[in-house]
C-alpha cells in the first residue's frame, strides 16, 4: 500500500491487476485502484478536482484531469474516511500513476492540492 499525508490529509493506494482487455485490435493491461482518503485535520474538506499522470514502461503517457472522482465532489470531515475504486488501462504491464487532488477547506474557503503518490501498476510477476 502507498501512502501520503499532506496538510492533515492522508491518501491511501492500493492496486490490481484485472487481466488484458482489447480496444480497437490493442491489447490493454487492466488495473484497478482503490483509493482511500482520511481527513486527520481538524476542518472540513471538499475534494473538488483531481489531476493524474499515467505511464508505462514503452514511454506512453495520459493526463486525466477533471471535477470530483467517480462522479462526486465529497465533502469530507474531521476523521471521516472517503473510498472510491477506479480503473486504469495501459499498454504495458509495468506502469505507473501519480497526481494531485485539488481541495478546499470549508473552514477558511480556501483551496490546496493534495499530493497522490506515485504507485506501482504490475502484473503478477511470471517466472520463465
Amino acid at each position: 500500500m502507498f501512502q501520503q499525508v499532506t496538510k492533515g490529509i492522508k491518501i491511501s493506494v492500493k492496486t490490481t491487476f484485472n487481466g488484458t482487455v482489447y480496444r480497437d485490435y490493442e491489447q490493454y493491461y487492466s488495473f484497478s485502484y482503490y483509493i482511500s482518503i482520511e481527513n486527520k485535520s481538524k476542518d472540513a474538506v471538499r475534494l473538488l478536482e483531481r489531476y493524474w499522470v499515467i505511464f508505462d514502461a514503452l514511454n506512453n503517457t495520459e493526463y486525466v484531469e477533471g471535477e470530483g472522482v467517480v462522479g462526486e465532489t465529497p465533502t469530507i470531515k474531521p476523521n471521516d474516511v472517503y473510498n472510491y475504486k477506479s480503473n486504469c488501462f495501459i499498454l504495458s504491464s509495468t506502469g505507473a500513476m501519480g497526481g494531485h487532488y485539488k481541495m478546499i477547506n470549508l473552514e477558511t474557503s480556501k483551496e490546496f492540492l493534495v499530493t497522490i503518490p506515485t504507485f506501482q501498476l504490475t502484473t503478477t510477476p511470471t517466472l520463465n
